[in-house]
């Protein structure tokens, strides 16, 4: 009996704990609100309204207790604020006042929401990489050390990320996105080109060199190395793009000096597949590895231009007069020609498949200067092809001033090339840019063997503008490239002479002259194009 009386005592008090620890619970927890309620009554008169708050926020502590849950359960939950509609707006203000963390939370869901902002500005302001300002004076071995970095793209290379935002918020200009780089105003950059196609599993990285002017206006391509072994196009290029300052320049210079990277390495005209890249413009991406390439440089570099200048050298051991090759019957390319000062100009459709075709064609107005012998570096023709550069960006007002008084360009519609009759040696009589007359002997051609001698005539009153250097010819190797004027051409051009140099003389067309002029008006095809 003892021991059934114990068990029911037991059992009694098991049952009764839930019960005790839930009262123990909502005594502690009034006690906690008296104690806050008399410490809010001993704060002063002015803050009265306040003393109702800490009660309401007390009383939404008290919840019923569910029997399932533990009671250390109950004491680790946080707190849950209750919405008390009755409360004041000083009362609610003077709660914000006492609770730091809402208070902190408050602050830091502004400061988060202005980062926010920031951030969305500086996204919605340019999606690509800004380009750093660089000196292109500045030597750096190379292209790695002027900031470049691999790119996902096989057409694009970055340089660098990060230009200051102070240069580019002063710039009255626009940036210029180039390679999928941001170039901004009044800033130079060095860029890289990777064509699709690679060699051995290995891409050329082609360096191009922009420089953005603070003032807006319109963007100068200048190309060089089309064919690898013409290197004089490669110092003009470096010359006119290293003088340029791009707070003083209106518009954009783009310059690639190397385009046919892997020839100029072999010193090679031709891609290592011995193709021309210069008959594959504009390209496309099925065609062959040349024509992959010139769509890749097109389309990537050729489209950001208003105008471009390709620059070229005479090919197999020929050397040219420095001269313009332009499609004058297109009005937008003879206004550009008229642009370079007095350099002569020959009308040429050019090679449908050359770069300057393929431009003028996609609406970008375009000239080849072709200057000098391949495989050379000449000082002489270099410093001449970059002073019609520099005169070619005075006058589209871009940079440095114009010349008011300066002699115009000798125009010829019409060339002809005069070929060696026997094979031997060639030996020239008659130098490059002179003006000859029609049974004028150019130069002869000697069998080494025989000691036979032949002479090689001019058909035709003009201008040499091309010729072969002195070497071993065949018969029907074109040695002379004679540039022929229309009569009105050469009255105006002597008359420009007699009165500037006073030694040159004075030469009236013939009629034999004037009947071979047939076509005049019609661009040539030119047997050395580009």
């Amino acid at each position: 009996m003892q021991f059934l009386f114990s068990r029911y005592l037991m059992l009694v008090t098991l049952a009764s704990l839930p019960f005790m620890a839930q009262q123990t619970f909502a005594q502690s927890a009034d006690a906690s609100t008296d104690d806050l309620a008399t410490e809010t009554s001993e704060a002063p008169s002015s803050d009265a309204a306040v003393v109702e708050a800490p009660v309401l926020l007390a009383e939404s502590t008290t919840e019923e207790m569910d029997p399932q849950r533990e009671p250390s359960e109950a004491l680790n939950q946080p707190e849950q604020p209750v919405a008390v509609s009755s409360i004041s707006s000083a009362a609610h203000s003077s709660v914000v006042a006492v609770s730091a963390p809402v208070s902190s939370v408050a602050v830091s869901s502004e400061a988060s929401s202005s980062v926010a902002a920031e951030i969305a500005a500086s996204s919605e302001s340019s999606a690509f990489p800004r380009a750093e300002n660089i000196d292109l004076k500045e030597v750096v071995r190379s292209p790695e050390e002027a900031g470049e970095s691999s790119s996902s793209s096989s057409s694009v290379a970055v340089v660098n990320e990060v230009v200051a935002a102070s240069s580019a918020s002063s710039a009255t200009g626009q940036s210029k996105v180039i390679l999928g780089v941001e170039v901004a105003p009044g800033t130079a950059a060095r860029l890289v080109w990777t064509p699709d196609t690679v060699v051995a599993g290995l891409a050329e990285q082609t360096p191009v060199l922009v420089v953005n002017g603070r003032q807006s206006g319109p963007t100068l391509c200048l190309t060089g190395a089309v064919h690898g072994d013409e290197l004089n196009g490669i110092e003009m290029i470096r010359r006119v793009l290293y003088q340029l300052d791009p707070e003083k320049l209106t518009g954009t210079v783009i310059g690639v000096p190397v385009v046919n990277l892997m020839g100029f390495r072999r010193n090679s005209r031709y891609l290592p597949d011995r193709r021309d890249l210069n008959r594959y413009f504009p390209g496309n991406t099925r065609g062959s590895s040349a024509s992959r390439i010139a769509h890749s440089f097109f389309t990537n570099i050729i489209s950001q231009c208003n105008a471009l200048v390709d620059i070229h050298t005479g090919s197999f051991h020929r050397t040219n007069l420095t001269q313009l090759r332009a499609d004058l019957s297109n009005e937008s390319v003879a206004a550009l020609a008229q642009s370079f000062g007095n350099i002569a100009v020959l009308n040429s459709r050019g090679n449908a498949g050359s770069l300057r075709s393929a431009a003028v064609r996609a609406g970008i107005p375009s000239v080849t200067v072709e200057a000098g012998e391949p495989m050379r570096m000449q000082g002489d023709i270099v410093e001449e092809g970059t002073r019609a550069i520099e005169t070619l960006m005075a006058k589209m007002n871009m940079y440095g001033r114009q010349n008011k008084w300066q002699r115009s360009a000798p125009v010829y519609y019409k060339s002809v090339w005069v070929r060696a009759n026997q094979s031997g040696i060639l030996f020239s009589r008659a130098p490059l840019g002179k003006r000859v007359n029609k049974g004028e002997v150019l130069g002869t051609v000697t069998d080494p063997i025989t000691n036979a001698k032949s002479d090689v005539v001019s058909p035709y009153q003009g201008r040499i503008l091309g010729m072969a250097l002195d070497q071993v010819v065949l018969p029907g190797f074109a040695a002379y490239h004679i540039g022929i004027q229309t009569p009105e051409a050469i009255l105006i051009e002597e008359g420009l002479l007699d009165e500037e140099d006073g030694d040159d003389v004075q030469r009236t067309p013939s009629q034999d002259t004037v009947n071979d002029l047939d076509a005049l008006t019609r661009p040539q095809d030119m047997d050395d194009e580009e």
